[in-house]
């Protein structure tokens, strides 16, 4: 019979603190209900909040009043706070001084309260996410060293707010390798580099760098690509697609592929239909297939398509409604241009009503 000493038995055992559980079967926390009382009151979709973030509803430590009282005093609506709450109830979590110092931060970057208030409102986790504010601090620092302006900042701030939750290693080593990229390109101005990819993808700066490295070497080798072939590239229209994962890149380009191949195009123009709009990489293998599928059903050439890839961007929708339209009114959309497909809908119906005068004055004639 093994016989354990008694060290080993006490070593066994974990020792917890005793905390009071509900009487259900799963034994959980019990919810802190005046916590749950308070949210009620202010409007806050506790069942929303509750799944995103079920912890805070344990904590006795919350400052949901105080959240309330400060974003008040900076223009926000009793609603707007209700929403933030809901979809990121952690921020109830924040101090006061908390608050006010990662307030006066973003004021840095950020010219009003109510800017401020408009990004969380579409965003609360951007602000909310983390309470370092010596590395927002140091965040905002450094992108300003690297040669970023302070409208570079605010684009950033306004469109991937993330970029700023990111520790201070994280952004340098993208910046870093951004930096190194360019220059074994052939180009000798980092600084300039880094700033153009950032504002046409205000996104990179929380992707991988394996990832970037992946998107860009596949760019290079698919398209054969010279040197400054490629700056243009991912300095332009290329930009965002850096931000696929490189398979997602790999199985949209085959298929873009193989559906123009079918349809007699060459391997020659494939290429320049993809580099004259690359965002078309961005349409999974269905929507691209029928889009594609849609115009030729209605008549449009696809040596049409290929001179014209932005109309890819318009829904099968909005394509079948205006065609309908154009052909009502005699636009013969086999010899004339396409492009209006894609235009802006107050564009378009000007257009529209142009041709629907000329066809009147020629019925009249």
């Amino acid at each position: 019979m093994i016989r354990f000493s008694t060290e080993i038995l006490f070593k066994s055992v974990s020792f917890r603190p005793f905390s009071k559980k509900c009487d259900n079967a799963d034994s959980e926390p019990l919810e802190n209900e005046e916590l749950l009382n308070n949210l009620l009151t202010m409007g806050v979709d506790v069942d929303m909040a509750r799944k995103r973030q079920p912890g805070v509803f344990n904590r006795t430590d919350t400052n949901e009043q105080d959240l309330q009282t400060f974003l008040l005093s900076k223009g926000a609506s009793k609603e707007v706070i209700a929403s933030i709450i809901s979809r990121y109830p952690r921020a109830m979590t924040r101090t006061p001084e908390s608050l006010s110092n990662r307030w006066d931060l973003w004021r840095r970057i950020v010219t009003s309260d109510l800017e401020i208030v408009n990004i969380l409102e579409r965003s609360p986790e951007s602000f909310f996410r983390s309470s370092d504010n010596l590395n927002l601090d140091n965040n905002i620092k450094f992108l300003y060293s690297v040669g970023l302006t302070h409208k570079d900042l605010c684009r950033l701030l306004t469109n991937a707010p993330r970029t700023f939750s990111n520790s201070l290693n994280l952004n340098k080593q993208m910046v870093e390798f951004l930096q190194e990229i360019c220059l074994s390109l052939g180009h000798n101005g980092p600084t300039d580099f880094v700033r153009k990819i950032i504002f046409k993808n205000p996104f990179i700066l929380i992707q991988s760098t394996k990832r970037i490295k992946a998107n860009i070497e596949f760019l290079q080798s698919t398209f054969c690509l010279t040197n400054e072939e490629l700056l243009s590239l991912i300095c332009g229209p290329g930009a965002k697609i850096l931000d696929l994962s490189s398979d997602c890149m790999r199985r949209s380009y085959r298929n873009i592929k193989d559906k123009l191949s079918f349809l007699g195009c060459t391997a020659k123009e494939i290429r320049k239909f993809v580099l004259s709009y690359p965002d078309m990489i961005f349409l999974g293998e269905k929507k691209f297939n029928d889009k594609i599928d849609c115009l030729i059903e209605e008549k449009v050439n696809i040596s049409q398509i290929i001179k014209h890839p932005r109309i890819l961007d318009s829904s099968i929708s909005t394509l079948k409604s205006r065609i309908k339209e154009l052909v009502n009114v005699g636009y013969d959309l086999s010899t004339s241009n396409i492009s209006l497909l894609s235009w802006s809908q107050k564009r378009y119906n000007a257009k529209l009503k142009k041709l629907y005068i000329e066809q009147n004055i020629v019925l009249e004639n």
